[in-house]
């Protein structure tokens, strides 16, 4: 059993930066490929980048490639994804989870066992 928390979400102005964390408990988080997520409003979960269980592979959605980056450490039990450039339709509630599968899988949703609660980002224009 993994439980995700995730911090570090806000109200920002377009331009700015802000450094989401995941905190997982217990002594397996390394074995995890991690994820993060988000949903806006009326819209479905959309994948945004994902990392491999050493950090040494990683993925982005289109859309925040070259903004986003998405780190992990596994002494600290903590995936992290620095989000630069901020824009409103950034705006959305953001998961992080982990999954046991393949990295080729990264991006699939049903592919992560757990799940945090979210934390929100909006970004002002």
């Amino acid at each position: 059993q993994v439980q995700l928390v995730e911090s570090g979400g806000g109200l920002v102005q377009a331009g700015d930066s802000l450094r989401l964390s995941c905190a997982a408990s217990g002594r397996t988080f390394s074995a995890y490929a991690m994820g993060w997520f988000r949903q806006a409003p009326g819209k479905e979960r959309e994948f945004v980048s994902g990392i491999n269980w050493s950090g040494g592979s990683t993925d982005y959605a289109d859309s925040v490639k070259g903004r986003f980056t998405i780190s992990r450490d596994n002494a600290k039990n903590t995936v992290y994804l620095q989000m630069n450039s901020l824009k409103p339709d950034d705006t959305a509630v953001y998961y992080c989870a982990a999954s046991i599968a393949g990295f080729s899988r990264i991006r699939i949703g049903t592919s992560y066992v757990y799940w945090g609660q979210g934390t929100q980002v909006t970004v002002s224009s």
